[in-house]
């Protein structure tokens, strides 16, 4: 899903002034420029090395199963247990980011990351595997938690919308990474091998992230302000009802996304389908949806608004999760890929309009919507696979299209019509760059 998320945050900048008092204050990084093309490339490839790691098991589940003997919930527990570990540690790393600078938190984070990741094949038991995928998490909490707060402050506030719905569409070429990789390996060597070859794959790219992500220039380090300032913070996010709306779409939304991609797997493994997992692994491919929506979301708020595109994504959701309700599985999986499309485009939105509507404390108001969407990770996609287990696809499917309608309602009603014409107000802008 930060320490200052949200377009149009150009004036976190403006008191960062790099050549002293009287220097020009940093505008960003222009869109063509050598420093925006690194930018986006560097947050490209953190964002390859987090959620391929974060969801690194979630291709080979059903192998995993098998060999340690444990029921589909029980593995889903290597996913909610990582991104559980993210969702509590978003807001500290936030509050250090804060302190000592976005790249180098997030290359401390990134760091213990990749370590825990090639821990994690040598497990030798069920619970020392959950407590690395635990730690593995919380390591990597370090970079959805900053890595759009760095883009406000790097990127110029015209076009900083546009760059975000790339760094959130290189998130899922990262996460669909892992997961193609995971599944013919592991079908081939097993789980552990397949996890080890994410993390090896994970270990490339936060090295290039290192060698690429350019020095900060719109940071100003704040001093601490202790508990009582940070839970006041908090507190007045969490009161901010437009905010709280925005909050519970991150975590309903994501928790569904995620206990449909979970079981899903084991569902086209078992009668009538029998897939095998390098097939079963093909259904990633769906991410490929979300990489183009996020963007395309974020160039139809122009003329639509954040409200009405936030939305349509969920209307998408919906029907894309009525059509996997079939036997037939060309159907299904294009049921797929109109879910994954629908997701991705909600959630870029929403990760965005966290930073436009929270005036100050930026930061923690973006970890408060990571926050929400791991948790929703944790708790939703765990919960999903006992619903799967004990009445299958169809109750877990109606199940993920009640939070979408929730969400929708809550989203309507907290976020009136006139929204829209707030969200169209930097297109004059931005327009010429988002063609």
């Amino acid at each position: 899903m930060s320490g200052g998320l949200g377009w149009g945050n150009g004036h976190t900048s403006a008191n960062c002034r790099p050549g002293g008092a009287s220097a020009k204050a940093w505008d960003g990084h222009p869109r063509g420029s050598a420093g925006y093309g690194k930018v986006l490339a560097g947050l490209a490839f953190a964002g390859v090395a987090t959620f391929a790691q974060l969801y690194s098991t979630q291709a080979v589940l059903p192998i995993m199963a098998t060999d340690l003997r444990i029921t589909a919930a029980e593995a889903g527990l290597t996913i909610s247990l990582a991104t559980a570990g993210l969702a509590v540690t978003v807001i500290p790393w936030s509050f250090l980011a804060d302190r000592i600078g976005r790249v180098k938190a997030m290359a401390m984070g990134i760091t213990a990351a990749t370590v825990f990741g090639l821990l994690v094949p040598l497990a030798c038991s069920f619970e020392m595997l959950l407590g690395l995928r635990l730690l593995e998490g919380m390591a990597l909490g370090g970079i959805p938690a900053i890595a759009i707060a760095y883009l406000n402050e790097e990127v110029n506030k015209a076009h900083a919308a546009l760059a975000a719905g790339s760094y959130v569409a290189g998130t899922t070429l990262g996460g669909l990474a892992g997961r193609l990789v995971a599944g013919p390996v592991g079908e081939l060597w097993g789980w552990r091998a397949a996890v080890f070859a994410v993390s090896l794959l994970a270990t490339v790219a936060a090295v290039l992230f290192l060698l690429l992500v350019p020095k900060a220039r719109g940071f100003t380090p704040t001093k601490a302000a202790g508990w009582p300032g940070a839970w006041t913070t908090l507190a007045g996010h969490v009161r901010n009802r437009k905010l709280l709306a925005l909050y519970v779409q991150a975590f309903l939304l994501m928790g569904g996304f995620v206990a449909v991609y979970n079981y899903l797997g084991f569902r086209l493994a078992g009668a009538p389908f029998s897939l095998p997992a390098t097939l079963i692994s093909l259904i990633f491919l769906a991410y490929l949806s979300g990489t183009v929506s996020s963007r395309w979301a974020a160039a139809l708020t122009l003329r639509f608004g954040r409200r009405n595109v936030l939305l349509a994504g969920v209307v998408l959701m919906v029907a894309g999760l009525a059509l996997t309700l079939t036997q037939l599985l060309a159907i299904i999986l294009l049921g797929l890929v109109v879910f994954t499309g629908g997701f991705f485009a909600a959630h870029s939105i929403g990760a965005g309009w966290t930073g436009t509507i929270a005036s100050t404390g930026r930061a923690q108001a973006a970890s408060l919507y990571n926050l929400s969407y791991y948790l929703g990770s944790s708790v939703i996609g765990w919960a999903g696979g006992l619903v799967f287990q004990s009445w299958g696809w169809p109750a877990l499917a109606a199940t993920v299209m009640v939070l979408a309608c929730l969400t929708a309602v809550t989203v309507a009603v907290v976020h009136p019509q006139r929204d829209t014409a707030t969200a169209a107000a930097p297109a004059a802008e931005s327009r010429a760059g988002t063609a």
